[in-house]
């Protein structure tokens, strides 16, 4: 949704110095605990404008969400600049990505976890 990369001619470098094409992300008020979710099977649907336009698992993402994050912490503790009590950590897509503009709404779900929505507005 948020890629520099013209015409999403993309390939992995281009993702990585892209900041994985994360510009925005949305963030629910309810907490949950990993273990009680089961982050590889559940499904993940996206709608845009009330249509789906994205649908994966938690598979999809490197096997497993929780195996991204424990990555991605080994990685930066390894670097000397360790994770840290309040980080907020996007452990990666697991479905395809969509194109937004503005006057779009978005829907996502993600099984375990319920809803979140945002609208894009001029």
């Amino acid at each position: 949704m948020g890629s520099r990369v013209e015409n999403w001619n993309i390939r992995i470098t281009d993702t990585v110095a892209d900041n994985a094409s994360a510009s925005h992300f949305v963030l629910g008020d309810e907490k949950y605990v990993p273990t009680e979710v089961d982050m590889v099977n559940c499904k993940m649907s996206l709608n845009k404008n009330g249509n789906i336009v994205s649908e994966g698992s938690g598979a999809a993402c490197m096997g497993s969400p929780v195996a991204a994050v424990v990555w991605l912490a080994n990685t930066m503790s390894s670097l000397g600049t360790p994770l840290q009590k309040g980080d907020i950590i996007l452990s990666g897509a697991l479905g395809p990505m969509c194109a937004a503009e503005a006057n779009n709404c978005f829907e996502a779900t993600i099984e375990g976890f319920g809803k979140v929505s945002f609208s894009m507005i001029d």
